[in-house]
């Protein structure tokens, strides 16, 4: 069973989301500090920043500086399978500021919900467009009332490090991904 789920969501990871125009830009290449993203984490977490600082290091020390990234809000559940819809900006240096939204379905031991404040750091983005599509990951959480936590997921070589401060009660494990596109939807798949 776990072999036919890997394999769908290789499958799913695959396919193509058609791209407006709009998100058509050049190579994107100038990058963050840590301190930059540091300081925009806390503007927008606020109070509930502490611990953002740690998370922040130990994605740059893992995968360098991102040349993007996300703020923004998500929700997610699950009784074994679940879903996640978040919205949100995507900052870069050079290619401007862009509204994304995402969804997604999930497989696995989770029972619970969240809301999350979320900051996504994004490494190997070439051009907008490179954003939008299917991002893969497995995600694990155990907290009731409220935290921060940082997963990894990935598609080719653009990466994605979302660390979110949420409230809620979620246990378990989960594999699924993540699917960015430019107008909201609430169709997870």
């Amino acid at each position: 069973m776990f072999k036919r789920l890997a394999l769908l969501i290789a499958l799913v990871s695959a396919l193509a989301v058609p791209v407006p125009s709009a998100f058509a830009q050049g190579s994107l290449s100038d990058t963050y500090e840590g301190a930059d993203l540091i300081d925009s984490g806390k503007a927008f977490f606020g109070s509930a920043s502490q611990g953002l600082a740690s998370l922040v290091e130990q994605a740059v020390s893992q995968f360098g500086l991102p040349n993007g990234y996300i703020l923004g809000e998500d929700a997610g559940g699950a009784l074994f399978a679940g879903a996640r819809y978040g919205e949100g900006v995507l900052y870069t240096r050079n290619a401007g500021e862009y509204n994304v939204y995402w969804q997604g379905p999930s497989v696995g031991f989770d029972v619970g919900g969240d809301g999350s404040k979320v900051m996504m750091l994004v490494y190997n983005l070439n051009q907008i467009q490179d954003v939008l599509g299917r991002f893969v990951g497995v995600d694990g959480s155990a907290y009731i009332v409220g935290g921060f936590g940082m997963t990894v997921i990935k598609r080719s070589n653009i990466v994605m490090v979302p660390i979110r401060s949420g409230v809620g009660a979620r246990l378990g494990v989960n594999i699924g991904y993540l699917k960015f596109t430019n107008e909201p939807t609430w169709n997870p798949f």
